[in-house]
């Protein structure tokens, strides 16, 4: 036997099936290092042995990237929170950039979508993934001098899962982890027991749930009084409206930040946030939209970090209104779009070309053999005939002013034209378009036609369940197809990533054929940074800056 598989089968011994089954796929070349990568760390596989197994099988490890020097402040431009920090409610960016540099998760997603492990060393599901247990790390000790244990981790997802509280986790924690499912095992072992099986739940407790920070289990609100956690800074002022500033803890448990100190600017809009970098009032930014781009593209002192995500715009047709109760109008509509033009057009390129479903490119489980669907004018105009509509419709299309989106809504009544459908623009303000965020107190979900903004996750479940299920809290389309409802429940329960794959081709087949919803885009995430800045990690959750320096 080489040598090479002699490792691999060794390795092999310590596995159990469904880790092997991983194995399997990566060897057959039906998993490429990424995926396996990916998909092996949300099993709780570690880094290393990981890369053992890539390195036997002739794929070089990456390399270490240099550290940084030590010291100095960093200057951080974010949007103004949006009310009261809590992590347990907050929902907006301005407020989770500064959490995130003080508390800290079970595990955070890396750059390439692997899984580390912060708070909890190791993690492993049972074997039809309806319990994971966790492993935590010992001898950490929150800012306030108590210890970590599992208690604060009961205690912190209880909150997040309780049903009666204002929770904004509740929107992946419903149906999969309810309040008393998470159970200490000792004082360093949780096992969550989940409602339903769940092949991908260590994202749940990942920086991709941004809720999901480990508080104590004393917690009591009041966080902006302390911003109590786990992480390498520690708060030294906060004035809301204005800004924050933060220190190194010296008693943090890994390695301490390179940063002496942060420093938080709140802005109210985008444009003063860029003039900010421009004239170095500030070193890095949060996120910057699409259409502003071009400026700090530009600009020769700035660097903007592209970062690939599966964020996205989901155009939704309302399935119980005429004249989208026909299927063959919403493929005709799909049809009538010039996706190269919106890729290489609106978004410049820094996108990914969406196919009518949640699975985007960067997804393992993703089904890239389904064929792309492509503008096809003819075609859209034979099924508008065969609906009865060979004159076309009148349609009122309602979105928000935010980023891309309208210039995607201008664009797309310009498609939707060349087949007949006359569409009308009304773009609304945030707070009218999203309202209540409930049914029948919402633009965005009682619209007819209407385009909304989703935030990158690292996997697709949110995105299958919450806007598409019959029952969905965001089914703007209202769309009920039991036969799609099956399917996401398989894929979701899936634990090996040959299952997720076939589950995901069904459902891409299905939702090309119904068409409830358009996806046509992936755009990517610009984060601008000074060009004495170095490394700011590209992932696109949120802005880490224990590891900066600058130059």
């Amino acid at each position: 036997m080489p040598r090479h598989f002699m490792t691999i089968d060794a390795a092999r011994k310590s596995l159990t099936e469904i880790e092997n089954s991983a194995v399997d796929e990566f060897m057959a070349g039906r998993l490429d290092r990424r995926d396996f990568l990916r998909h092996g760390s949300m099993l709780g596989l570690s880094l290393p042995l990981l890369g053992g197994i890539l390195g036997a099988a002739g794929f070089g490890t990456r390399k270490a990237r240099a550290e940084g020097k030590p010291g100095g402040t960093v200057r951080a431009g974010v949007a103004t929170p949006g009310g009261a920090i809590d992590p347990v409610t907050f929902y907006d960016s301005g407020s989770y950039q500064l959490v995130f540099q003080t508390a800290e998760f079970l595990c955070i997603t890396q750059p390439d979508l692997t899984l580390k492990p912060v708070l909890a060393e190791s993690w492993s599901p049972n074997a039809d993934g309806s319990v994971w247990t966790f492993k935590l790390r010992k001898g950490v000790k929150f800012h306030n001098g108590e210890e970590f244990k599992a208690d604060d981790v009961v205690a912190t997802f209880d909150r997040l899962a309780d049903p009666n509280g204002a929770s904004d986790a509740l929107s992946v924690f419903k149906g999969l982890l309810s309040k008393g499912g998470t159970r200490k095992v000792d004082d360093h072992t949780v096992a969550f027991h989940l409602d339903a099986p769940n092949g991908s739940f260590p994202y749940s407790v990942s920086i991709d749930n941004y809720n999901a920070v480990i508080l104590p289990a004393s917690y009591k609100g009041d966080y902006e009084k302390t911003f109590e956690g786990t992480g390498p800074f520690r708060m030294e002022t906060y004035t809301p409206k204005v800004g924050a500033t933060f220190v190194r803890n010296p008693d943090y448990w890994g390695e301490k930040a390179l940063p002496d100190r942060l420093e938080f600017k709140f802005y109210n809009d985008v444009q003063p946030r860029i003039l900010a970098l421009q004239a170095a009032e500030v070193d890095i930014l949060d996120a910057v939209p699409l259409d502003v781009s071009q400026v700090v593209l530009n600009s020769p002192d700035i660097t903007v970090l592209r970062v690939a995500s599966t964020a996205h715009r989901q155009l939704h047709m309302r399935c119980d209104m005429a004249p989208f109760t026909d299927k063959r109008v919403r493929q005709a509509l799909a049809l009538s779009i010039d996706r190269s033009k919106l890729v290489d057009g609106l978004c410049r390129g820094m996108a990914a070309t969406g196919n009518d479903s949640p699975f985007a490119p960067a997804f393992p489980a993703t089904d890239k053999s389904v064929p792309q669907r492509t503008q096809d004018i003819a075609k859209a105009k034979q099924l508008m005939e065969a609906a009865g509509l060979a004159d076309g419709f009148d349609i009122t299309l309602t979105t928000l002013r935010y980023s891309d989106i309208p210039g995607y809504a201008q664009l797309f009544q310009n498609f939707a034209k060349e087949i007949g459908a006359r569409i009308s623009l009304n773009i609304e303000d945030q707070d009218k378009y999203y309202g209540k965020a409930v049914f029948g107190q919402s633009d965005w979900l009682d619209s007819p036609l209407g385009i909304t903004d989703y935030a990158h996750r690292s996997v697709p479940n949110v995105f299958l369940k919450s806007p598409l299920v019959s029952d969905g809290p965001w089914n703007a389309a209202h769309f009920k197809n039991p036969a799609y409802d099956g399917m996401v429940t398989s894929y979701l329960k899936a634990l090996d990533i040959g299952a997720q794959r076939a589950a995901a081709s069904h459902i891409q087949k299905l939702l090309l054929d119904e068409t409830p919803v358009i996806f046509s885009y992936f755009p990517d995430l610009l984060v601008p940074v000074r060009k004495n800045v170095s490394g700011l990690p590209p992932i696109a959750a949120g802005l880490l800056l224990d590891r900066v320096s600058l130059g």
